[in-house]
């Protein structure tokens, strides 16, 4: 069934995302095909477009959506290509394969075009995470107009101790060139869904309850995984990040929360940018961990008060 932008449908696994949304195809520029993904319901106050991290799909974000309801916005967001059900183009599907970061720049113009389409209230308002946070930075810088803008631990630099990173950079360059880049990098992919020492460690957020229903998604829909990146996704990530840190900060109004036990991307490239972003609110939050919004129901909701505050201007 399609939608008012002539969408056709697409899944959407309702049963473990603790509530219902409307789920369409959609293609990016380069004809790629992807899911785009927005929660049904009045949204007076505008809609949130969710910039999701490495791994993740729409239906991890029921519980956020639900939320950012019941304080009047919309939600609407996508899996990027190589990941969730959209499009996985290389012949390793769990790697989460891209030619380009620059790809992952059509796929939201795609979704933008698509919350159009569909009627989606304006004005609209960003919230990413981690790999989501790196697009969305690249966007304002290129552009892209959203009225205000969240970010929860961005990833605009990826955690390494200084001898590998010297080691990342020389591998994926070097696999590029030999036709290796597919293989998988090098250490533990830090994701919730497939470390069972992360299991033992929690490392990624305090709630055991939200970090078991995140690993439930998976195992009852394992389509939705994904495993450690490719080092050509990671040679893209390096060569990324380094760029959007050479560029000024945009003036869009933003906030970024980051918790004080980071330990997936690199907080000394969070601390650097919100220095150089004149206006913006920085919250270093006590006992935070990477997933700041899969936490227990009061203290996620206690931190997307804080967003829609922001949000509300």
């Amino acid at each position: 069934m399609a939608d008012g932008s002539g969408a056709p449908a697409a899944p959407f696994f309702a049963e473990v995302a603790d509530g219902p949304a409307c789920a369409h195809w959609i293609s990016a520029r380069d004809g790629v095909r992807l899911r785009a993904v927005h929660w049904p319901g009045p949204a007076p106050r505008g809609t949130v477009l969710i910039l999701t991290g490495r791994t993740e799909y729409a239906e991890k974000y029921g519980r956020v959506a639900t939320e950012l309801a019941a304080r009047g916005f919309g939600c609407a967001t996508l899996d990027w290509r190589g990941q969730g059900l959209s499009a996985r183009g290389h012949r390793d599907a769990a790697r989460g394969h891209v030619d380009s970061f620059a790809e992952y720049q059509a796929d939201l113009d795609a979704l933008r075009e698509h919350v159009a389409a569909s009627g989606l209230p304006g004005p609209y308002f960003m919230l990413a995470h981690s790999m989501g946070g790196c697009i969305g930075l690249r966007a304002l810088m290129r552009g892209v107009p959203f009225a205000r803008v969240c970010f929860t631990a961005p990833m605009w630099g990826v955690l390494m101790r200084p001898t590998l990173r010297f080691a990342a950079w020389g591998l994926s360059s070097a696999s590029r060139l030999v036709g290796l880049s597919h293989l998988p990098s090098p250490g533990r992919s830090a994701t919730l869904e497939d470390a069972a020492e992360a299991a033992e460690a929690n490392m990624l957020t305090r709630d055991q309850e939200s970090f078991d229903w995140v690993r439930a998604q998976v195992t009852a829909h394992p389509e939705l995984g994904l495993a450690a990146p490719s080092l050509h996704w990671l040679n893209e990530a390096l060569r990324e990040t380094r760029a959007l840190a050479r560029l000024p900060s945009p003036d869009t109004p933003c906030l970024t929360l980051l918790g004080d036990e980071e330990w997936v991307v690199d907080s000394a490239r969070i601390h650097d940018r919100m220095a150089r972003w004149p206006g913006a609110d920085f919250e270093v939050i006590k006992g935070g961990r990477h997933e700041l919004l899969i936490e227990d129901a009061a203290t996620r909701g206690a931190r997307i008060d804080r967003i829609a505050a922001h949000f509300a201007g």
